[in-house]
Formats: C-alpha cells, structure tokens, sequence
C-alpha cells in the first residue's frame, strides 16, 4: 500500500469524527491494523510528517501515538522510530477461535455440588407454580421491591453492617450502577480519579460520559495517600472511583488503616468515593467498606456476578442518602429501566431459602482450591489472593504485556494484557489469568501449565531488534 494511502483515511475519519483528535487518530489507526492497511513490523512515518499531512500539531499525533502505544498497538524507539507491535490490537488476544480453556472472564466457577443446573431447574419450575406469569414477564419496579431491596440489605450486611432499606436499590449489574452513580454526580469534562491500573469498566463509563481518567499509583495495599493527594491538588478530581478488596486486577487489598487514609484524603478534597466491592463476600472476614467508615460520602456497589453468577444480572447499590438514591434511581431507569422479573425472583428465592449462601460457601471453596493449584503451577511470584478469582501474572524481562498475551493466543491460550487496564503511564510487565472459567480444576491446571511454557519461551529476533 502506498505510503499516504492510510494517512488518506486517517484524515476523512477525523474529519468525519466528532471526538478528539487524538482519539480519533488512535482509533484510525487500529482500524489501518486490524484492515491489514499496516502489517506487523510495519515502520509509521515520522510524527511531524503526520502532523504536517493531518493539518495539526506535533502535540497532538504524539498524545494519539501515546494512547495507541498504551492500547498495545505500536512501539517506539528513540533514534529508530515507531513500528506496529507484533499482535497488536484487542483482537489478536480476546477469544476468538479454539482455545484450551479462556482465562479472559472473570467469572465464579460453575459449582459441581450442588448441581446448578439442577437447582435452577428446580427453582425455575417451582416459581412459575408459584407467581402469576405475566407478573414475571413483566416491567418491574426500578430499584426493587421492598422485599427484594430488603434481601439485598441483608445479602451485603456482613460488609456493610446494618442499612435502611431505603437508601439500598436493586440494579441490572454493577456496570449499569456505576454508569448510573457517574452520571448522577458529573459533567462532561470532568475528572474521576481511580488506580493507575484499573478495572476496565470505569473506563467505558468515563469515554461515554465524557469524562477525564487520573490514574494514581499503587503499591500492595493498593491506592497509595500521598499520591492521591498529589493527584487531587493537580487535577481537582469529581469522584473517586476505587476497589479496596482484591483489586481488579492488581489483587491488592487496603488495609484498614489504608481505608482511612484515603477517606482522609478525600474528605480533604471533597470527593465523592465510589466503591466498587465484588470480592469482599469471598473472603470468611471481610474488611469494613469505606461506605462503613464514611458512609456521608461513599456509594457502594456489591454485584452478584462475582459471588454467585453474572447470570443473574443483580447488583446491591447502598447510597449515602435520600437525595443520592432518588437520583441514582432515575438513573437507573433511563440507562437500564429495570431488572428481569424472572431472575429477580430466582434471586430473591435463593436468598429466601439460603440457596445463595450455599452456592456462596461452594464457590468461595472452589476458588481456593484454584488458587492453591495457580500457586503451585506458577509459583508465589506474581499477586493474588487466596480467597480471589484471578492471578495478576508477573512477566519476565524479555516480554512486553501485548506481545506475551498475543503469543500466548496463539499457542490456544485467552489472557488479558495490561494494557487493557492502564489508564496512565506504561503498561507493567504483567498479564491477568482469571481462574473461574475453566470448567474443573483439573483443566485449569493444564491451562496454567501452558502459561508456564509461553512464560519462558523466549522469542525470537523480531523487527525490534533490526538496525
């Protein structure tokens, strides 16, 4: 392909996008690799020749080329310029085609005993004995019931302590809660401040509101103070959006004593914290939500996805007051309107008859056992929890996140790559491996053994080693 042509297209989809520039120009040029325009190894021209040929500045091609090297598109070199990465783009990692097993999805483990499939079909048949039909295949209220914000309250009270059942909502996921609680409190242009490395999630929420991302840095607590505070007084951040047990993915869990700290920081600058707990009912004693420790300032989301199924598409919202819950509601119901009556009522049955507590304490044994042969597989050196779902994958030296995770998916092994969670800085030498989607422990050990071979593979001379 000549030279200009894909610079041609880059310059009709900025003219034709109403985004940023240098996302737009991200954007195009992961379309020119995954169209096949630039090939693996492929040499871009100089940023000033783009820049001149864009019609706009230096500043920001270098902004566009820095985002596409985070996305793990390309590769820069000072003195040799910029090559597309080997596999670059999301496609060549996400689960596409065979694969021994896909580690991608953080998902709880499918529980052999009890029988889950049994138990569904067992519930399923005695509801719809029980209920009117066109009551569950109908509209339901936003937020709940009573009596299913009533169970919710209780679900989550082993971490949050005692709440009014009026200040608990019922959301179709914990996705749709956040996108619900991020709207209610900014404006486009706003900034929310979250770890460096961060769950994916807060970032499609911030790219469709229109919001800024300040990434903090961590150390094995988590969200370090001081540099919070740092971003503060720099940024003058809306909200704080945070993980505080087994954080996604780095693992690391706050302390107790970290947990008031950060609140000290955020009471110092008058942030609204967004808590985000999947993890917390996995382990048998959980720390105090921040939401306990402050409850003024804290909205706290505890989906059920992580803990029981992402199936059943329910997560429990607490929220600090009347006014944030009345606002969070209307929210809710413009983004998502309601959750599903059928599987609202298998939630509220399992919680009822203590089904949920059973499949809970399965699910919780299942993970440790995963955990334990993640450990023995892969050694004590990378960052998990006992109690949690994932490994945060420590690589060596010779391979970058992007390209590991790129080989390894052809070697029929599903990763995630750091990129996929950095919201500033470089991506570490790290990739995650979620453990609860593997069907039994015995193929997840096979999996990780593949892992291990990929791990010290080391690849051959590639582009970026030619002068």
């Amino acid at each position: 392909m000549p030279v200009y042509d894909y610079l041609a297209n880059w310059k009709q989809q900025i003219d034709q996008s109403p985004n940023a520039i240098y996302l737009t120009l991200a954007d195009a040029l992961a379309f020119s690799i995954r169209k096949g325009d630039l090939q693996e190894g492929d040499k871009l021209l100089p940023q000033r020749t783009i820049a001149e040929y864009l019609g706009t500045n230096l500043t920001t091609v270098t902004r566009a080329f820095t985002e596409a090297r985070r996305r793990g598109l390309i590769d820069a070199t000072v003195g040799r310029g910029t090559f597309v990465r080997l596999g670059a783009g999301e496609s060549h990692w996400r689960h596409t085609g065979p694969a021994v097993v896909d580690l991608t999805m953080n998902l709880p483990p499918i529980p052999q005993d009890p029988s889950l499939q049994r138990i569904i079909q067992n519930d399923i048949a005695a509801i719809l004995k029980q209920q009117d039909l066109s009551s569950l295949m109908s509209y339901r209220v936003t937020g709940g019931t009573l009596e299913e914000r009533q169970l919710g309250a209780k679900w989550i009270a082993p971490v949050l302590g005692s709440r009014r059942t009026d200040d608990i909502l019922v959301a179709p996921g914990a996705q749709s809660a956040l996108a619900a609680i991020v709207s209610s409190l900014t404006q486009p242009g706003d900034v929310i401040v979250t770890d460096r490395i961060a769950y994916p999630g807060v970032r499609t929420v911030a790219a469709q509101f229109g919001l800024i991302l300040a990434g903090v840095d961590s150390d094995i607590e988590g969200m370090m103070p001081d540099q919070l505070d740092h971003v503060c007084a720099q940024y003058h951040p809306r909200l704080l959006y945070c993980i505080p047990t087994i954080n996604n993915p780095t693992t690391a869990t706050m302390s107790l004593q970290r947990r008031k700290d950060i609140l000290a920081v955020a009471q110092r600058h008058h942030l609204h914290i967004v808590e985000d707990d999947p993890y917390s009912l996995l382990l048998d004693e959980p720390l105090p939500a921040l939401a306990v420790l402050d409850h003024n300032r804290v909205s706290y989301i505890a989906t059920l996805a992580k803990t029981l199924s992402p199936g059943l598409r329910t997560a429990y919202v607490a929220l600090p007051n009347s006014d944030m819950t009345r606002r969070v509601t209307a929210a809710i119901r413009a983004i998502a309107l309601t959750n599903a009556g059928l599987l609202s009522a298998m939630t509220a049955r399992w919680m009822q008859t203590g089904q949920a507590e059973t499949l809970l304490q399965a699910i919780k044994k299942e993970l440790r056992l995963r955990q334990s042969v993640a450990r023995k597989v892969l050694g004590p050196d990378h960052c998990a929890n006992p109690c949690g779902p994932h490994v945060w994958l420590k690589l060596p030296e010779w391979w970058g996140s992007a390209d590991f995770v790129a080989y390894a998916r052809r070697r029929g092994l599903a990763l995630v790559p750091s990129t996929v969670f950095t919201i500033s800085g470089e991506p570490p030498q790290r990739a995650r491996i979620a453990l609860g989607s593997a069907p039994d422990a015995a193929s997840l050990e096979e999996s990780l053994n593949g892992v291990m071979s990929v791990l010290h593979h080391k690849r051959s001379p590639g582009f970026t080693d030619i002068v």
